[in-house]
């Protein structure tokens, strides 16, 4: 009887810990289409807390421009909530700039066609649940 109480733990074991290491890893494809000019940078956030959104990163990419759009990948994501965020520096000076009021002079974008009232675009605009691997495009 403990010889079957062992093999039986000993399977549920094996069979958890498969699980675990089946749990997916996915690819985020990000598309930007309209950009003003194929000047500059694209820089492409991918954020996967509220309290990170467009402060820190999860992941980042930068981009060049051709056709005035380019495609981002986001390899080996693991499944969860994840939002994204762009901007096109066109004058390729590492950062987004703006005027004296703090709005972007240059274009930006969030997954959902998230925008901002008054402010920043919100996390619960931009968000979207990873389950399988996922395209978005983002029109400037």
């Amino acid at each position: 009887m403990n010889l079957l109480v062992k093999i039986i733990v000993i399977i549920l074991i094996s069979f958890l810990s498969f699980q675990a290491e089946a749990q997916g890893k996915f690819t985020i494809t990000v598309k930007v289409e309209h950009a003003n000019s194929n000047d500059g940078k694209m820089f492409v956030a991918l954020y996967n807390t509220e309290s990170g959104f467009l402060e820190k990163s999860y992941k980042g990419e930068i981009s060049g421009i051709a056709n005035k759009s380019c495609t981002v990948l986001f390899k080996d994501i693991p499944e969860g909530v994840y939002a994204v965020s762009l901007f096109h520096d066109e004058n390729d000076n590492g950062k987004i700039d703006t005027n004296f009021f703090g709005i972007p002079k240059e274009d930006y974008g969030c997954s959902n066609g998230a925008t901002g009232f008054m402010g920043p675009p919100k996390w619960e605009d931009a968000k979207f649940q990873l389950t399988k691997n996922k395209s978005i495009t983002i029109s400037l």
